[in-house]
Formats: C-alpha cells, sequence, structure tokens
C-alpha cells in the first residue's frame, strides 16, 4: 500500500472506490470508471467536484464549511477534483490542497488551469468577479509559455502537490492565438514529461473549445453551461467533434448557475440574474418535471450525463447538503415520457 502523500508506483494502477455504485440505476451504475483519454479514471460516480463555491463565489464561505463540503463528497465517493486559481484568487486552491492532504494520492485526481496569475492587489478586492471572503490578490491574465509554468508552480503550492492530473487552459476567449501557439506547446511539454496525465481546456463558448481541439491534441474540456436543459449548442459541433478525435467532456454548469436547480424568481442564469424569457422557459421545465414527480435538478444532471460525449459533469458545491443531493439525484428514474416532453433527442 502507498503511504499518505507517497506516489503509486505504478499510475492510476488501482480502481477506485466503489461505496456508492451497488445503489445507482443504469446507465451510472452498470458502466466501468469513468476515463480521460490515456486510461486516467475520473472515478465511479460520473461527478466531479467543482471548486468554485468554496473560493466564494457569490458569498464568502468559512474554511470549515468548505472542508465540510469537501468531506460530503469524498464520503460519498466523489474522488474527482476541480478548480482554478480564479477561484476565490487561489483560495479555492488552497481549501482543496488542505483538504487532500495526507490521503493517498493514487485514489483522487485533481483538476486546475492556467491563464491567470495571482498578485497582490492594491485596492480592496473583495467581491471581485463575483467571489467574496478572498485574499488580497488580483487576477492578471497571462497565457504565455512563462505564464503557464509560473501559474502552474503557484497552483502547485497551494493544491500541496508535486503533480496535477489535469492543467485546463482557462478562458481564453480573447486571447485564443496565445492559448494555441503558447499556453498550449507548454502545457504539451509538462505532459510529455509527466508533470500533468492529461490538458485541456475549460471555456463557457462551445465554439472556441472546437477551434482548439481541431488545432490541439487535446485529452479533455471543460465545457460549461452548453450542453443543459436551456442551451444544448455543445451538441451541435463540439461534441461530434470530441467523439470522433477522442476528446473526454467534462461537462459544468448543469444547472446554469442555479436557475435549473431552483428556478425560483432572482435566479442566476450564466452568472446573471436570469432574463424574464429564460426564467419563463425554466419556469415550464420545472411544471412538466414536476408533473412527474421528478425534481428539476434531477433532470438537469441526468440531461447532461445522457450524452455519450461526456465522461462526468462537474458540480459545484458550498454545503454537504448540496453534493447528498446531488449524488441522490443520479439514483431517481426519469420516465421516459419526461424526457420527450423536455429534452431533444440525442
Amino acid at each position: 500500500m502507498d503511504a499518505p502523500g507517497t506516489p503509486p508506483s505504478g499510475p492510476f494502477a488501482a480502481p477506485l472506490p466503489r461505496p456508492f455504485a451497488a445503489s445507482l440505476p443504469r446507465p451510472f451504475a452498470a458502466s466501468p470508471p469513468a476515463r480521460l483519454s490515456g486510461g486516467l479514471p475520473v472515478g465511479d460516480l460520473p461527478l466531479v467536484f467543482g471548486g468554485a463555491p468554496i473560493g466564494g463565489l457569490y458569498q464568502p464561505v468559512s474554511d470549515e464549511a468548505a472542508s465540510q463540503a469537501l468531506a460530503a463528497a469524498w464520503d460519498a465517493g466523489i474522488r474527482a477534483f476541480d478548480t482554478a486559481p480564479h477561484y476565490g484568487a487561489g483560495l479555492s486552491e488552497r481549501r482543496m490542497g488542505d483538504f487532500l492532504a495526507g490521503r493517498r494520492r493514487r485514489e483522487f485526481i485533481v483538476s486546475t488551469k492556467v491563464g491567470r496569475l495571482l498578485v497582490p492587489a492594491r485596492d480592496d478586492v473583495d467581491g471581485a468577479e463575483e467571489f467574496y471572503g478572498t485574499p488580497p490578490l488580483t487576477r492578471i491574465r497571462d497565457y504565455s509559455r512563462d505564464g503557464v509554468l509560473r501559474s502552474l508552480e503557484d497552483s502547485l503550492v497551494r493544491l500541496r502537490l508535486d503533480r496535477v492530473d489535469i492543467a485546463l487552459i482557462h478562458d481564453p476567449d480573447d486571447f485564443m492565438g496565445a492559448a494555441l501557439d503558447e499556453a498550449y506547446p507548454a502545457l504539451a511539454e509538462l505532459r510529455a514529461q509527466g508533470v500533468v496525465t492529461a490538458i485541456g481546456a475549460g471555456m463557457n463558448s462551445a465554439a472556441s473549445l472546437a477551434w482548439l481541439v481541431e488545432r490541439c491534441d487535446l485529452d479533455c474540456v471543460l465545457v460549461a453551461g452548453r450542453y443543459t436543459l436551456l442551451d444544448d449548442s455543445a451538441a451541435s459541433h463540439l461534441f461530434p467533434l470530441c467523439l470522433r478525435r477522442g476528446v473526454a467532456v467534462l461537462a459544468g454548469g448543469v444547472f446554469n448557475s442555479g436557475i435549473l436547480a431552483d428556478a425560483a424568481d432572482g435566479a442566476r442564469y450564466d452568472y446573471a440574474p436570469a432574463p424574464p424569457a429564460v426564467l419563463a422557459r425554466a419556469h415550464r421545465l420545472r411544471d412538466a418535471c414536476a408533473r412527474y414527480g421528478v425534481p428539476l435538478a434531477a433532470a438537469a444532471l441526468q440531461f447532461t450525463l445522457r450524452h455519450p460525449a461526456v465522461t462526468a459533469a462537474v458540480v459545484g458545491a458550498r454545503t454537504p447538503e448540496e453534493i447528498v443531493t446531488d449524488v441522490a439525484h443520479l439514483s431517481l428514474t426519469i420516465p421516459s415520457a419526461l424526457w420527450a416532453e423536455i429534452a431533444p433527442p440525442i
């Protein structure tokens, strides 16, 4: 057995625990562990813990609350964790590193991102980019080779790790040339050296991700909010492209910033208050689900996971209850009649 914190003798040689597998319905229990390109396992649950909320997204979160959310994810069998320097100006990475410290390295995978460097702030940054209770640091966009190397080095310090499993180019929408010519070659070199196992990009734009997939040798992409009950635009080009090229898809934003978890008035959609037309669509989806006794959030999560291109869903949480609920949603049987009513055919 590996000692806590000791790298395994072979990369990801042992299967991950299966504490919830017996209670999950098809397709979530019967299939083998989800894997990224190159054989990197995501785990037996098709869920990745999303680290933005524990970085203080929309409201401050205490260290204790963040640790409790992470513990609930671990207890539920989640072994994949996604974070980024952007999430709370390093706060999410630090909290994730503190939680994972001492656990056997072979038992979990960590994804982080490059493209933003953190530097001391000159002004009050609380609430900057919707993150609260964060360190006094500001974000500087940098997709250069040196920026990528420095970003990853800083992330490893905060995560208390000597390597990460997945490194993603983060939100390069306005820096696509630098992402292609500098950030990607730097990550490819790190992959060749074994510093990272898989590389890719994480964005909200399905079209921009497709552009990168067409030009780079990526293992995976993280697409946020573009394959949901309210926006399935990733299915038109990005997903078929990924299937053809063997690129794994991690689907984030499955609740579109919350509106598909709770379609109440004032709900957020894509990080902002939902426009009236979107809120009305969410209400119709909620009402349709209610007729079948299915929570809207359960339909939203399972809808994303039904697509054959999707390896796992990234679900953010700031409380244990949110994690427990998300895992429970996997075990609900959703009638085919409801799918026919609310979801486009795959």
